[in-house]
C-alpha cells in the first residue's frame, strides 16, 4: 500500500512516456470524483494533451438551482427559495437543500476538472454554513468559486473580499474605523495569499509581520453584508481614511488613504497588488495545488523543480490558474509511477467516486427522496470527516496542511470502520436513505460487468474490474484470491456457462441470481483491499 510518493527524476518537462489505461485512469482519479469506465475509454482514446484540454475547458454555470422539497417553505416544492427573503425559521432546510444540490453536482459532474477544483478553492477560501447562518449567502459563494474556479487567482481573492458569505464568517463586516477587526486581513496573507512562512521573531514572519495585519484591516475596513440584496455595501464612515504603512517585508509600501468607495476599492487594489507582487503568493498557491492534485511531500527538489517553475508560469500568465494546472498535469512528473495510488481517499472521493465509478443509483420515487439521496451521500462523507460546505475551520481541512500526517488522518480508529461499512453496504445494496430507511441505493453488478472488455472470461473480467477499482496492478497472488473468490473453486468455464446463460435470459431471475451473487460477494472483496482507500 503506497501512501508515500516520490518520484525518480520529479521535472515539468513535458510527458512523452506511453498513454493508456493506467495513465488516463489516473488522470481522471485525480481530477474527478470518481472515474467510470466510460470516462477512462474516452480519455484513453485522446491523446494526452487532448485530455488535459477537455478537462480544463471552460464548462457552463449549473442550469438548475436548488429546490424546496420539504414541504414547509414559502413556495412549493420543486420552486427555488435563492432569490427569497431571509427566513430564520426555514434557513437550516434550505441549507440542507443547499447542501443536497451541490452534492449532485459531485455525482452527475462530466469529464471536467470542474467540482474538483470548485472543492479546492471551498478548502482553500474556506468558508462554513453553521456561522454565515443564511443559505442564501453560502449558494451565492459556491457559484462564485465555480464561476471563477479555472480563472484569475488574484481576481478571485478581491472578489472573495467581498463576498457576503466570507464577510460574516471572518468577520469583515463588522471591522470599522474606530474598532479594527483583524481576523480577516491576517487570514487573508496567513491562508489565502502569501502564507505565514517561518516566524523570525515574536510578530514577525519571513513574509508578513502583525503590523502588516493590523495595516490590511485599516485597507479593509468599512465593508459589510446586506443581508437584503445578498450583497456587499460600503460605509464611509466606518473606514479607516488614513495612510496604511505596511512593513519592511512589503518594501514599505503605504497605501493612501481615502474617504469613499471608489478609493476603498482602489486601497483593495493596492493591498492585493502588493501581496501578489511577492513571489511567496504564487508559491504559496501553487504548493497548495500540488499537495492536492499530486502529493504531500515537498521536498526541496520538488520546491526547486516543481513549486518554483509552476509559480513563474502562474506570474508570467498574470495568476490565471489554468496554465499552471496544464502545466501540472501534461508533465512527466504527474505520470511517474511513484505518484500512481500514493494519496489516501479523502472521503468525498470515496464516497461520491464509488458511487459515480459503479454506476450505483439513488432513490429517486419522489424530489422529497431526491434530495435525502443526496443529502445522504454528503452526510456519509461528512461522517468520514469531510463535510461539504462546513469545512472545521478558517484553515480549511486539516489533511491539507497539518505536517507531517496531511493525508494520513483521513483514516483512523473512528473512520476506518465507517469507510469499510460504507464499502459493503454499498456492495451488499444496503446503502439506506439517511431518513427514509426504506429507501436503499441499488446496485446493478451485472451492468458492471458488461462494461468489462470480456466478461464471459472470468480472469479478463477481474483484470478489468481491477484496473476500473486500483490505481496499481495488483500482485499475481491478489489476482489468484480474486480469481478464487468470484469461483468459489469451480472450473473457470462454469463462469462462463452462467453468464452466457445469463445474457441469453437477463431477465429470468434464476439466471441472473447466479452471476449476481459471484459477483457481488468479489466486490465486497475487492472494496475491502487496502489498495481500494487510494487514489
Amino acid at each position: 500500500m503506497n501512501t508515500e510518493g516520490i518520484a525518480s527524476s520529479p521535472t515539468l518537462d513535458p510527458y512523452t512516456g506511453s498513454w493508456g489505461y493506467l495513465q488516463a485512469a489516473h488522470l481522471l482519479r485525480r481530477t474527478m470524483f470518481g472515474a467510470t469506465a466510460a470516462d477512462i475509454a474516452t480519455v484513453q482514446n485522446l491523446t494526452m494533451p487532448q485530455s488535459v484540454d477537455m478537462l480544463l475547458a471552460d464548462q457552463l454555470a449549473p442550469t438548475d438551482a436548488p429546490l424546496v422539497w420539504y414541504h414547509l417553505d414559502t413556495v412549493p416544492d420543486g420552486q427555488t427559495w435563492v432569490n427569497l427573503d431571509y427566513n430564520a425559521g426555514q434557513d437550516f432546510n434550505r441549507t440542507l437543500s443547499l447542501k443536497g444540490w451541490y452534492t449532485n453536482l459531485l455525482l452527475t459532474q462530466n469529464i471536467s476538472i470542474r467540482e474538483k477544483i470548485t472543492l479546492f478553492w471551498h478548502n482553500h477560501f474556506s468558508c462554513g454554513s453553521t456561522a454565515v447562518s443564511d443559505a442564501r449567502y453560502m449558494y451565492k459563494y459556491n457559484l462564485l468559486l465555480r464561476a471563477n474556479a479555472l480563472g484569475n487567482y488574484k481576481s478571485l481573492v478581491k472578489s472573495i473580499t467581498l463576498d457576503p458569505a466570507m464577510l460574516r464568517y471572518l468577520s469583515g463586516n463588522k471591522n470599522i474605523a474606530s474598532a479594527p477587526n483583524e481576523n480577516y486581513g491576517r487570514e487573508l496573507q496567513e491562508l489565502f495569499t502569501i502564507g505565514k512562512g517561518a516566524e523570525v521573531s515574536t510578530g514577525d514572519y519571513t513574509t508578513y509581520t502583525e503590523a502588516d495585519v493590523k495595516a490590511a484591516a485599516r485597507v479593509l475596513s468599512g465593508w459589510s453584508d446586506d443581508q437584503k440584496t445578498v450583497g456587499t455595501i460600503f460605509t464611509a464612515k466606518y473606514h479607516d481614511p488614513s495612510d496604511k504603512q505596511f512593513s519592511a517585508r512589503y518594501g514599505n509600501k503605504v497605501i493612501k488613504g481615502s474617504t469613499d468607495q471608489t478609493g476603498a476599492e482602489r486601497e483593495l487594489d493596492d493591498l492585493l497588488t502588493m501581496i501578489f507582487s511577492q513571489n511567496a503568493t504564487a508559491k504559496y498557491i501553487c504548493r497548495k495545488l500540488f499537495r492536492w492534485f499530486v502529493d504531500y511531500v515537498i521536498d526541496d527538489t520538488i520546491e526547486n523543480n516543481v513549486i518554483a517553475p509552476l509559480a513563474q508560469t502562474l506570474i508570467s500568465n498574470s495568476f490565471e490558474i489554468k496554465p499552471v494546472l496544464s502545466q501540472l498535469f501534461k508533465s512527466s512528473l504527474f505520470y511517474d509511477p511513484a505518484y500512481l495510488g500514493c494519496i489516501i481517499k479523502p472521503p468525498i472521493d470515496l464516497v461520491v467516486g464509488t458511487i459515480r465509478t459503479l454506476g450505483v443509483v439513488m432513490p429517486h420515487v419522489d424530489l422529497t427522496a431526491i434530495y435525502y439521496g443526496w443529502i445522504t451521500v454528503r452526510e456519509t462523507a461528512a461522517n468520514l470527516q469531510m463535510a461539504l460546505l462546513d469545512p472545521p475551520n478558517v484553515a480549511g481541512w486539516p489533511e491539507y496542511y497539518e505536517a507531517p500526517q496531511y493525508h494520513e488522518l483521513w483514516i483512523n480508529s473512528g473512520t476506518l470502520d465507517s469507510r469499510v461499512k460504507f464499502l459493503d453496504d454499498i456492495a451488499m445494496n444496503k446503502f439506506q436513505n439517511v431518513v427514509q430507511t426504506n429507501l436503499t441505493a441499488t446496485l446493478d453488478m451485472t451492468l458492471v460487468a458488461q462494461q468489462t472488455s470480456d466478461p464471459t472470461n472470468p480472469v479478463t473480467l477481474i483484470a478489468d474490474l481491477a484496473n476500473l477499482l486500483y490505481p496499481n496492478p495488483l500482485s499475481t497472488s491478489q489476482m489468484q484470491t480474486l480469481h478464487d473468490t468470484l469461483l468459489a473453486g469451480l472450473p473457470d468455464y462454469e463462469w462462463t456457462n452462467e453468464w452466457t446463460a445469463f445474457m441469453a435470459a437477463p431477465t429470468d431471475a434464476t439466471a441472473k441470481n447466479a452471476v449476481n451473487t459471484k459477483l457481488t460477494n468479489l466486490l465486497k472483496y475487492m472494496l475491502e483491499l487496502a489498495e481500494y482507500q487510494l487514489i
